[in-house]
């Protein structure tokens, strides 16, 4: 049985429109998608690589950057999330090379995803403030930082000047996730809006 369908449904659930003018976040938005960050934000371990991922599925559906796991991998169970203190098998239900992006999907149960925010037809994220985590280092915790994200980048990608590894959440600052981080990008990283995974989503499930 397909398990993109409930994740479809959340997305849909969630669909929200983008709000012209919105205030950078506060310290209470930064310390809301903190609180976020480290509830639904696991590692993806695959055949090629390991990276930070997103819970976006209430049924185990993880968001995540391209590189753990590749196109020929759909299907199979190639992957672990690791998530709670576990180690659990994934299956890939979705790779993109274009897209650069990937799902992967835990065994059933009931996972703390993120709520989630698309954009609506025609709108963009340039101009907007978003929120990022950026991982700890050995001299520095973790910590949310805001930033505005730039339409340079060719769509429908936006760009994000903050250190972020690809595979992270993008947040607003009500604490839905906006983006997920493909790539890095000179001083900061590349992301692909929700929407355009939910396409994507719906187009392989059409197949």
């Amino acid at each position: 049985m397909s398990r993109l369908p409930p994740l479809l449904f959340c997305l849909l659930l969630f669909t929200l429109p983008a709000l012209a003018g919105e205030a950078r976040p506060s310290r209470a938005d930064l310390q809301r998608v903190m609180e976020l960050h480290a509830r639904s934000v696991v590692r993806v371990r695959g055949p090629k690589q390991t990276g930070p991922g997103v819970i976006v599925g209430s049924a185990g559906q993880v968001l995540t950057a391209l590189g753990p796991v590749g196109e020929e991998f759909v299907g199979l169970n190639a992957a672990t999330v690791e998530h709670d203190g576990k180690a659990l098998p994934a299956k890939v239900v979705l790779a993109n090379a274009a897209l650069k992006v990937a799902v992967v999907a835990a065994p059933d149960g009931t996972y703390p995803a993120v709520p989630v925010k698309l954009l609506k037809e025609g709108d963009s994220l340039a101009g907007r403030w978003v929120v990022g985590v950026v991982p700890a280092t050995k001299d520095q915790p973790a910590k949310p930082v805001s930033a505005q994200a730039s339409g340079s980048a060719p769509l429908p990608f936006f760009d994000v000047p903050l250190a972020l590894p690809p595979g992270s959440p993008v947040f607003d600052g009500d604490g839905r996730l906006v983006a997920v981080v493909v790539q890095r990008h000179r001083r900061g990283c590349r992301v692909l809006p929700l929407s355009e995974v939910k396409v994507r989503l719906a187009s392989a499930d059409g197949t």
